[in-house]
């Protein structure tokens, strides 16, 4: 595999960028197709004026080197780089381009990037990394300024920053949340591209990097911004471990799959000026392969740039002690020279087997725009990949159905489809791999907002600047009759419990789930399902909190609170019929009878009424049995709770009909009739000890796994 220091084809490759001699310091740059390099010091007062260029020397596997005893740290530096010319080169000896291993970057008076040699002195003060098992991982997917902007909690000067992630406001509000891992979108350093700068627009998802190994400027505190070499590192690493000392993980979502160099008429900065034939995927006349959608791809075919992801990973989970990543459109990580997606790439392969890397978090997001980039279940084992199939149905289920429901009388199809997201996606993903290969999710920075789904059947993106064409028309949304925001009191009840239920679906299911930062209290983006490019209160989020959302956010809390205290709700592995299976659960399924389930109750959209019983098979934790019940017609039902062996008693945990139970009956029997409110869920602790019985942790023929529907 392609480990940083092995040796074999890819051992030559390491040690790129500056590192530090007993001299000063050494530069190494890999390029195939160069025929000179040189590196540039620059003034330490003016970042625009080159003090010495220092000629460049290659070795037989085209590094090229040069030492100088002013490349230390603090010290500005550039390369430029000349070769030959045709259509897959983009060689300019004039050009001044950023070191792809720069761990620092500073901008000149005109706009330029120049990489500096960074101080990484940091005292971790022993912090170990928390270590959470991904049973127990519950994720939650946040901007660095937009979570903390406008927290009236903190000093201003700490909002929006990486030192704001890590004020004990927001790390109290965490904590009392439930989450367990922030996942940051991007925080390589990135800028707009340059369709957005000239419309007064911004990127301020950060989806444009510019370096694997700097973290972005502006989300540091101005004291760090202007506080020297370093400074802002040591601001990004001690957000790490506060973080870590309470007992929270840090992901990091990362854009290796291109790069903010654009298209062909973009900016040179850096790959494409070094050697645009040795990391960019084109055709032979120099046209681009774009699997992306972003101008360029990066060839992951290639050595080299298989190579600079690996030494990213292994410094931001090491040397900065992230947790875990994200890899934003992961199919283009696993194709090969052909521009096919191959799940045994090696490059997959190696971040997987790296030892530097072991017991790190692996999460794809398993698509590409390219032919053949929709990968959902394709990944190896020890990624866990987002399901885009579980937020399809549950939307489905929830939203879609209802408003056909209103419309043509009657839903589309029945409950099977749900219930097989539900208990861990058995259907999608391999058998050794579990429900924990899942990622589960409702909505993402991408796409609608929680409260949006309920709220708009259209999305509203003319501010994007495209005349509203950016952004997925297929948003699986209802606005429950009116379009936008209402005082109709029953529109917004029916938006309500909407949002409780989806809720409700993503945080009882098997597998990890990831909560989109702001759905817990019910954030709104004015039904811009696209805003990638409004730095601004629309995507900030709001501190100050009307009654229903705060309503809204402890119902979340309850929700987090019962997975974690319910381990048949989290299981490691699947089930078989008839097997118990380690870390499994085993499955009981009944219809609103409470009588074993047959395939009309499958199918029919008339009978979209679920119970199912889960038990743990514990290995580490305490036995422990639940009862959901899950109703997607829009009149109550009369729901007869099952009698099973060793189940004496059911208490009430959770209806979704209601913001508070406290003052409904918990207690209940098997063979009892209840009455179950419209379009709900309800959760129950089953009493009793573990019995013998035909229940899996997969079902059998009977069973949501035998039901035609998606894929």
């Amino acid at each position: 595999m392609l480990h940083a220091d092995a040796p074999g084809p890819y051992g030559h490759l390491g040690h790129l960028g500056a590192t530090p001699t007993a001299h000063g310091g050494r530069l190494r740059v890999y390029s195939r197709h160069a025929t000179r390099m040189e590196l540039c010091l620059f003034d330490p007062d003016d970042p625009n004026w080159v003090t010495e260029a220092v000629e460049m020397r290659p070795n037989r596997h085209h590094v090229w080197s040069a030492e100088h005893p002013d490349l230390r740290v603090g010290a500005r530096y550039s390369i430029r780089v000349d070769g030959p010319d045709g259509p897959t080169h983009a060689f300019d000896p004039h050009r001044h381009l950023i070191d792809p291993y720069a761990r620092g970057l500073a901008r000149t008076s005109s706009g330029e990037w120049r990489s500096y040699v960074q101080n990484d002195d940091f005292d971790w003060g022993g912090v170990p990394k928390p270590g959470i098992p991904l049973d127990h991982t519950v994720i939650y997917e946040a901007h660095v300024k937009g979570l903390t902007k406008l927290n009236p909690a903190m000093p201003e000067e700490l909002r929006g920053t990486y030192a704001g992630l890590a004020h004990p406001t927001t790390i109290a509000y965490l904590k009392d949340l439930g989450v367990t891992t922030v996942q940051l979108l991007p925080v390589h350093q990135s800028i707009s591209e340059q369709r957005l700068i000239k419309q007064s627009l911004t990127n301020y998802w950060g989806y444009n990097t510019l370096n694997f190994f700097t973290p972005h400027a502006a989300y540091a505190t101005r004291h760090a911004q202007f506080g020297g070499t370093g400074a802002v590192l040591r601001e990004f690493k001690g957000m790490v471990r506060l973080l870590h000392e309470a007992g929270l993980e840090v992901v990091l979502d990362v854009v290796y799959n291109h790069t903010a160099e654009e298209g062909l008429d973009g900016p040179t900065s850096s790959l494409r000026g070094i050697d645009n034939a040795a990391y960019y995927r084109h055709t032979a006349d120099g046209e681009y392969i774009d699997t992306t959608g972003c101008g360029n791809t990066v060839d992951f075919s290639l050595p080299a740039a298989q190579r600079l992801v690996l030494d990213s990973l292994r410094y931001w989970a090491n040397e900065v002690q992230v947790d875990g990543f994200r890899f934003d459109l992961m199919a283009t990580l696993g194709r090969d020279r052909h521009a096919h997606y191959d799940p045994d790439h090696p490059l997959l392969a190696a971040i997987l087997d790296d030892p530097a890397l072991a017991g790190v978090k692996m999460i794809a997001e398993p698509w590409d725009v390219g032919l053949g980039g929709w990968q959902v279940g394709n990944f190896p084992a020890g990624y866990s990949e987002w399901n885009d199939g579980f937020r399809d149905r549950a939307r489905n289920f929830w939203l879609t159905d209802a408003a056909a429901g209103r419309h043509a009388g009657s839903a589309p199809e029945g409950i099977g489809s749900l219930a097989r997201r539900m208990t861990g996606s058995a259907h999608v993903f391999a058998a050794e791999r579990g429900p924990l290969a899942s990622v589960n999710f409702i909505t993402a920075h991408d796409g609608f907002t929680l409260a949006d789904l309920t709220a708009y059947d259209h999305k509203h993106n003319l501010g994007n600047g495209e005349g509203n064409r950016d952004g997925t028309d297929n948003n699986r949304s209802y606005s429950f009759g009116v379009e936008g925001p209402t005082d109709d009191q029953r529109v917004v009840a029916d938006r309500r419990k909407a949002m409780r239920n989806l809720m409700g679906t993503l945080l009882l299911s098997a597998g990890i789930p990831m909560i989109t930062a702001g759905d817990e209290w019910g954030r709104t983006q004015r039904g811009n399902n696209n805003a990638y490019c409004h730095d601004s209160e629309l995507t900030w989020h709001s501190w100050d909190r009307a009654g229903w959302q705060e309503d809204l956010q402890r119902v979340t809390a309850r929700l987090l609170a019962l997975r974690r205290a319910n381990p048949a709700l989290r299981p490691v592995r699947y089930g078989k019929w008839g097997e118990t299976v380690p870390s499994a659960t085993q499955m009981d399924w009944y219809n609103k009878e409470g009588r074993s389930m047959t395939m009309l109750d499958w199918d029919s959209p008339q009978e979209r009424t679920l119970q199912y019983l889960a038990a743990s098979t514990p290995e580490f934790e305490e036995f422990n049995r639940v009862l959901l019940i899950v109703h997607g017609l829009e009149e109550s039902v009369e729901v007869t709770l099952p009698s099973h062996v060793g189940v004496t008693e059911y208490t009430l945990l959770w209806d979704s009909s209601h913001d508070d139970i406290s003052g409904i009956e918990p207690s209940h029997v098997p063979g009892e009739r209840l009455c179950v409110g419209p379009a709900s869920m309800l959760l129950f602790r089953a009493h009793g000890g573990p019995a013998a019985g035909p229940g899996s942790g997969g079902p059998g023929v009977e069973s949501p796994a035998s039901v035609d529907g998606d894929g």
